[in-house]
């Protein structure tokens, strides 16, 4: 083996699974970063990746992997941000291990993650969620069990690894009825359910008839959905609702769009963000204020309280169709 294999060893079982004891979606993450990098590499260079040495994994090569990732990948720079600080993770533990390849490493340090425009948010609006809960063909198990799962999602703004999450038994749908979540961070939180997110479980519940840690959502076999699953479900309801509400059409729906649905919806009620960070685990009450910049109701009352005296609030509109038109080129 070469000097890179042992120390990338090292790097998974000493220092992200025993120091930093990383959970196990942050070692999946780093582990694809790795497997796609070596797979690069050795295209590249024809090494096997137990051959590959340190040298091999220089700037420019690593540069290059990164364009790669954009151009034949297809992966946003947000993606590629976040592969480029898994190799900065392995080159920061390899600097105390091979200080004969500090420049080298250094070099790789120095490279710059890449900026990119910050778009505002995607959610939906609330004929665009009735439309889409109501898409799934609720006489067939599957349609049932999609239906509670978009209920689900929309009202307590869950990440889709928590969503699939879930068991039978973190459901409390009693008196103060709500559900428990293993969260990013390892952070354990609480989540109310409102009364006709209670219903929908109790009947859907009655009919999984699963232990308390059976998954609650399960594929036909009774295992746990994967991420690309609940994305294809999705996306086939989004484009089912979208017939019944057109606006569908003009946005990407994801099951991270459901979240942020959650998150708006807590917003526009007039729930504090401090208390919405609480809600979507976020780490960072500062997390939570893009969804600030994506409400316009909210600018716009800020607008009516600066107006002069006498102007009339609201959004401006032409007064003529014709007008409407010839503003719209």
């Amino acid at each position: 083996m070469s000097l890179l294999a042992p120390t990338l060893q090292a790097f998974f079982t000493d220092r992200l699974a025993r120091q930093r004891q990383a959970s196990p979606r942050t070692l999946a993450a780093y582990r694809d970063t790795f497997r796609l990098l070596l797979g690069f590499l050795h295209r590249q260079t024809g090494t096997p990746p137990s051959k590959l040495q340190i040298e091999d994994l220089d700037a420019p090569r690593i540069v290059a992997f990164l364009d790669h990732l954009e151009t034949d990948r297809h992966n946003t720079a947000r993606t590629r941000n976040t592969r480029l600080a898994a190799i900065r993770s392995l080159f920061r533990y390899a600097a105390l291990r091979h200080p004969e390849h500090a420049a080298l490493i250094q070099r790789v340090l120095a490279i710059p993650q890449k900026r990119f425009d910050k778009a505002i948010v995607s959610f939906l609006t609330q004929p665009e969620i009735d439309a889409l809960i109501a898409a799934p063909d609720r006489t067939t198990w599957q349609g049932r069990r999609d239906h509670a799962l978009l209920v689900v999602a929309i009202q307590t703004g869950l990440r889709v690894s928590e969503l699939l999450g879930l068991n039978c038994g973190n459901l409390q749908l009693g008196p103060g009825a709500h559900l428990l979540c293993h969260g990013k961070g390892r952070k354990e939180r609480a989540t109310p359910l409102t009364a006709p997110t209670v219903a929908v479980l109790r009947v859907w519940l009655d009919e999984r008839s699963g232990r308390p840690d059976d998954p609650l959502f399960p594929t036909r076999t009774g295992r746990r959905l994967s991420r690309d699953a609940v994305e294809r479900r999705v996306t086939k309801h989004a484009a089912v609702a979208a017939h019944q509400c057109p606006s569908l059409h003009t946005k990407r729906l994801t099951p991270h769009v459901l979240r942020h649905t959650a998150a708006m919806q807590l917003l526009q009620a007039g729930v504090d963000t401090t208390v919405i960070a609480l809600w979507l685990g976020h780490e960072d009450v500062r997390s939570t204020q893009i969804y600030l910049h994506a409400d316009l109701t909210i600018k716009e009352r800020a607008l009516a309280r600066t107006a002069p005296n006498g102007t009339k609030p609201g959004r401006y509109r032409p007064p003529d169709p014709l007008l409407a038109f010839l503003e719209s080129l």
